[in-house]
């Protein structure tokens, strides 16, 4: 879009940028988003496990998914943004930060060999997977596409842009205590969302592109729910072998290690290059 170009209304206010009206688009989505979950059960869809069934998965974790992937998109094309959140990313990239999207693949794999793929019909694996990918949707394109948007239009530096659109990532999962759950399991939660999002944006930064964020996220999150048997539950003894009682301690890889990358986030977008030089590789289209 032409920064020159000044709209009006609603399109220029979220134009403008900034945390706070970052907070207003969360604040929409997340009611809309929870509104849609609750939908399935008062119609009595989805009663008993998660993974009883393809009904189940899709009434407690793919509808509301569908709907908030849908709100989404057609919040950035209306506002004319799809172009440049799934565009080429134009900014430096360093050597280190590669270690973002590798300590994200590093428990996939593990939960790849370690889970016991025979244990369930494979209909149900594969539509658990497909789910998967739409909260790789939904959660990169409001955190990693809209917040990082939004952040950098504001003028905030790449270490503030990478903090606070983590933490925007984080603080979405606060929305588990409304389930029920219990207060030290969401701030563990927290503390390893705020780092996965620090390393989503290092994906970001990396590979240069939303939508490689979107597809690392989307496998991450179906891959736990398989190896634990439900969204944020523990592997019951019998079913743990070693990779998976790895894949599961990693999250503290994932929360320290995204909070020590963090601090060497450095740059502003599309101006700079490691010896602050212009880039033309980082300002060309």
């Amino acid at each position: 879009m032409d920064q020159a170009v000044q709209r009006q209304g609603l399109k220029g206010f979220f134009d403008k940028g900034g945390f706070w009206r970052l907070m207003v688009v969360v604040v929409v989505y997340m009611a809309i988003y929870l509104g849609a979950s609750k939908l399935p059960s008062t119609f009595g869809w989805g009663k008993g496990k998660l993974l009883d069934g393809i009904p189940n998965v899709f009434a407690q974790l793919t509808f509301a998914l569908i709907v908030g992937a849908v709100v989404l998109a057609v919040f950035t094309a209306w506002l004319g943004w799809n172009g440049e959140l799934y565009g080429r990313q134009r900014i430096y990239r360093s050597w280190w930060m590669w270690q973002g999207p590798i300590l994200v693949i590093a428990p996939i794999l593990m939960r790849v060999a370690g889970i016991s793929w025979g244990a369930r019909p494979l209909s149900i694996a594969a539509f658990v997977i497909f789910s998967g990918l739409f909260i790789g949707f939904v959660e990169e394109l409001l955190c990693r596409g809209i917040a990082v948007k939004m952040l950098r239009t504001a003028g905030h530096g790449e270490l503030v842009v990478a903090a606070l659109s983590s933490l925007t990532f984080a603080l979405l999962h606060s929305a588990n205590l409304l389930s029920g759950q219990k207060l030290a399991t969401t701030g563990l939660q927290i503390f390893y969302t705020f780092g996965f999002g620090v390393l989503m944006y290092l994906t970001l930064r990396t590979t240069r592109y939303l939508v490689v964020a979107m597809l690392l996220h989307g496998l991450t999150d179906p891959m736990g729910i398989l190896a634990s048997g439900g969204i944020g539950d523990a592997a019951t003894a019998k079913d743990v072998n070693i990779l998976l009682q790895l894949a599961g301690d990693w999250l503290f890889v994932v929360g320290f290690g995204g909070l020590i990358l963090l601090f060497f986030v450095r740059g502003v977008y599309g101006q700079l290059t490691k010896h602050g030089s212009p880039d033309a590789s980082a300002v060309s289209a």
